[in-house]
């Protein structure tokens, strides 16, 4: 299936998940904010929110500072 990532096109598995995503991407474990097709998805769901062909994904890291 293909999505798309912060504006750039991704191609995954059939049936992966937003964790899946995160792995991918070498975030796991990482403060980053999630968003599909607007809404937010909590990392409580990140493990059972399947993706589909053409979700639209923003994924923003946290950085700390002062």
């Amino acid at each position: 299936m293909q999505i798309l990532l912060n504006g750039e096109s991704l191609e995954l598995p059939d049936g992966a998940t937003v964790a899946d995503l995160l792995v991918r991407l070498d975030l796991t474990g990482r403060r980053v904010a999630v968003e599909r097709n607007l809404d937010i998805v909590p990392r409580s769901q990140h493990a059972t929110t399947a993706l589909v062909d053409g979700d639209r994904l923003e994924v923003v890291h946290a950085i700390g500072g002062g």
